[in-house]
């Protein structure tokens, strides 16, 4: 299997995106820590990984300083080792650009962009002091967004924090490939998750969507997931600094295609 034997931490991954990748992952071979800062949704991840394989949970919050380190090490605890990281956890918030608060705009940033940074940081450290001692280095996923390219009105700290998440992408590669330390990043288009509810059950926001996707529909997490694992994985050994946008096609159309239905 691709990840055999490996162990990974996936953020936010009690539901959504991350939760496909903590499965993915499972499937490949890998032992998994699920961080989340929901429990009880974290409880319920576990619950049903479990059968996959070596599944556990952490409680955490990716923008303090205290809960990665305590993830990190809580993982070598149970684990032993941390040899992949996919920072997935994020969060949206819809507003305005004249009436997004500061407050509101500080907190995705916090989650999405600090977040990455400090358990990219908490992690790669760890992997440099293993390849120090003979160890095997290790990748670090991140999670960007198609909004890192193009942007939305109403989602604006949330489209300047995944381009932030590319450009970290791209520094964290460069200053970690002297340790042989992969760093790369997914850009989802728009994927079946929560976040997507209110779009799926709304007819002409769907249809909008869909107008500008060629593959003409609305993707899966486990695509996100497929992405993920291969750029975990020994296959994907000579790939650093990429962003690779799983999207649908979108970002290469610059008109709108017929929808069916």
């Amino acid at each position: 299997m691709a990840l055999d034997g490996k162990i990974a931490i996936v953020t936010g991954g009690a539901q959504g995106i991350g939760l496909a990748i903590a499965r993915r992952f499972l499937h490949d071979g890998a032992s998994v820590m699920i961080a989340d800062v929901n429990d009880s949704q974290g409880a319920s991840a576990v619950k049903e990984l479990s059968p996959l394989g070596k599944v556990r949970f952490s409680s955490t919050d990716v923008s303090s300083r205290l809960d990665v380190h305590n993830l990190v090490a809580g993982t070598i605890e149970a684990f032993g080792d941390v040899d992949v990281l996919v920072n997935n956890a994020g969060i949206v918030h819809t507003s305005n650009f004249l009436d997004l608060t500061e407050d509101d705009f500080d907190r995705v940033l916090r989650i999405n962009l600090k977040g990455s940074f400090l358990c990219g940081q908490a992690v790669a450290r760890h992997m440099v002091e293993k390849i120090k001692n003979g160890g095997n280095a290790g990748s670090i996923v991140n999670m960007s967004s198609i909004n890192a390219v193009v942007a939305l009105p109403e989602q604006i700290a949330y489209s300047v924090s995944k381009g932030g998440v590319t450009q970290l992408t791209k520094v964290m590669a460069l200053s970690l490939a002297p340790y042989g330390i992969r760093v790369n990043a997914v850009g989802p288009g728009s994927i079946k998750t929560q976040m997507l509810d209110t779009v799926n059950s709304d007819a002409a926001a769907k249809h909008r969507i869909l107008s500008r996707t060629p593959l003409g529909r609305i993707g899966e997490p486990s695509e996100i997931a497929a992405v993920a694992a291969f750029l975990a994985s020994d296959d994907a050994s000579y790939i650093t600094g990429q962003t690779i946008y799983a999207d649908g096609g979108r970002l290469p159309l610059n008109y709108t295609v017929p929808v069916n239905g």
